[in-house]
């Protein structure tokens, strides 16, 4: 029988859905939701023993109600943060396609036990934060953590949470790096680590995860002298050796002030990868890079926008793959970097019409920016005080991964275009014929801007699987959809968010904080070109 389940018990599926129907903004309110979404993720960080009050389970309640749209799901409860203090209290398990036959596509991963390895394991990695299954492609799960616990919080959780307790993701002192060899304490309790990071593995692969793709610039973090955290790519033991590790280093949040004090434009943005902590390189197997004509070689030369499609493009080239096989993603702690790619990826399959099938832009908006991001323990009102504004880059970033070749139906890439176009040149001619359908008011509509490798001739499969006629639509879907999305999300923020995270011009006046963000976000008034 269908319906959701909580703690491996079957729960009846119209209970759930008036329950959760209960705290559901009535129809044609997205945007109010959205809004009170927006608020309630600016005024505090969610954690799970806190609860919360009524809007938070308005918040949960949705979040429910949207994933048994499509899904078939069990609830791992986590009410009182036991299992995670800021992961959410009802953690949800995709199991299958609500649609879908028991045969094709349905999860093997039976719910009992995976509460009982993810109990035995949490502690393996930093905070806590464990693999977690958040998106269920193919049979695959695509999951998210924070990175392996070190030494430093193996043996002083205590102490840990109060070293941490600015909350920062990478915006850490420096200090002389203690290897585990260097410790005496390391051989003596090299046991522990086989135990807890046993643990850990047995979780990995229970969920059938192959690839592990590692977002940290730093091979260990350290604070103190003590290595707080680590990463399976230095792990001393090579406990980690039968997975596909991909090291590949990415900004941390405290980047993103820059993007903000550049008028939120990241053309041009470059990180330094100089700094003295910076000493992970890029590291991706070959087999898994040859057919993505990248030269990956070139990374660090990237400005934000060219690094961010190219990863997005790496991981979708991952789990689109033949093999059954899942991915993890994760950076440190898991709550900046971690949604950021895991948000794109979701909103870029659903894009595709390959996952969430019935979900409106207004509600898969709502989808990933209170699942992926809220409940999943983002500190937004930390980050909007020191203006690193990663949350708002992602989803202005859309503007930036419209194009075909981020879609992950390649096996329907058509052998040709009519001679001469260009599936995006089709779509922008469909789209003069129909009239833009991204305005956001009268005064204001959405501005595209062209990016590098965002545009141009694409490469085609030798065979035709989908008439051109269908391709060329799907193509135009994918671009309007996203830009759906990305306009909803501009248009919220603007009146929630937005104005409170730009500091003051020097005149003072609200026009001079309007005209920063306009600016900054592509938003272009009448008079403007």
């Amino acid at each position: 029988r269908g319906g959701p389940r909580v703690a491996g018990a079957v729960v009846s599926g119209a209970g759930m859905a008036a329950a959760a129907a209960r705290g559901c903004p009535p129809a044609g309110s997205g945007d109010r939701a959205l809004a009170e979404l927006l608020l309630e993720f600016s005024r505090a960080q969610y954690r799970a023993k806190d609860g919360g009050g009524a809007a938070v389970e308005r918040i949960e309640r949705r979040c429910l109600e949207l994933f048994g749209r499509d899904y078939r799901y069990s609830v791992i409860p986590n009410v009182h943060g036991e299992v995670c203090a800021h992961y959410p209290r009802h953690i949800v398990f995709l199991e299958r396609d609500a649609g879908a036959s028991r045969d094709s596509f349905e999860s093997t991963v039976q719910v009992g036990k995976l509460q009982d390895l993810i109990n035995r394991s949490k502690m393996a990695r930093c905070r806590g934060r464990f693999v977690c299954p958040v998106i269920l492609y193919k049979g695959k799960h695509i999951c998210r953590s924070a990175t392996l616990a070190g030494w430093g919080e193996l043996y002083g959780r205590t102490g840990y949470n109060y070293i941490f307790s600015g909350g920062s993701d990478d915006a850490w002192a420096d200090a002389e790096d203690i290897s585990e060899e260097d410790s005496a304490l390391r051989n003596a309790d090299s046991q522990l680590f086989d135990k807890v990071r046993g643990h850990d593995i047995k979780l990995l692969r229970y969920l059938s995860v192959r690839y592990i793709c590692d977002l940290m610039v730093e091979n260990k973090k350290v604070k103190f002298g003590l290595n707080v955290t680590s990463s399976e790519k230095v792990d001393k033991a090579q406990r980690y050796a039968d997975f596909t590790l991909l090291s590949i280093p990415y900004p941390g949040c405290e980047f993103f002030k820059d993007y903000k004090d550049r008028d939120y434009t990241a053309e041009g943005l470059i990180f330094n990868w100089k700094q003295d902590y910076v000493d992970a390189p890029l590291s991706i197997p070959v087999s898994l890079t040859q057919s993505l004509n990248i030269d990956w070689s070139e990374y660090q030369s990237w400005d934000l926008i060219q690094q961010t499609q190219n990863y997005l493009k790496l991981l979708i080239s991952i789990i689109n793959s033949d093999d059954d096989s899942g991915l993890l993603v994760h950076c440190i702690s898991g709550w900046d970097r971690t949604p950021l790619f895991i948000s794109l990826l979701r909103l870029s399959l659903w894009a595709d019409g390959l996952i969430h099938t019935s979900l409106e832009p207004s509600e898969i908006l709502y989808l990933t920016v209170a699942y992926d991001w809220f409940l999943f323990g983002h500190m937004l009102v930390d980050r909007l005080s020191k203006g690193e504004e990663i949350f708002f880059f992602c989803f202005n970033f859309l503007k930036h991964i419209t194009s075909e070749e981020f879609s992950a139906l390649k096996s329907q890439r058509r052998k040709s275009l009519p001679p001469g176009f260009t599936l995006e040149e089709i779509c922008m001619l469909k789209q003069k014929d129909r009239g833009s359908t991204t305005s956001l008011s009268s005064d204001f509509s959405l501005g595209m801007e062209s990016s590098p490798g965002a545009t141009g001739s694409f490469t085609y499969e030798a065979v035709e699987l989908m008439p051109a006629g269908a391709q060329a639509q799907a193509a135009c879907d994918r671009e309007s959809r996203l830009e759906e999305v990305r306009s909803a999300f501009l248009a919220s923020y603007s009146r929630t968010i937005g104005l409170k995270a730009v500091p003051p011009s020097p005149s003072g006046a609200i026009g001079g904080l309007l005209e920063q963000f306009v600016r900054g976000v592509g938003l272009r008034g009448s008079s403007t070109l």
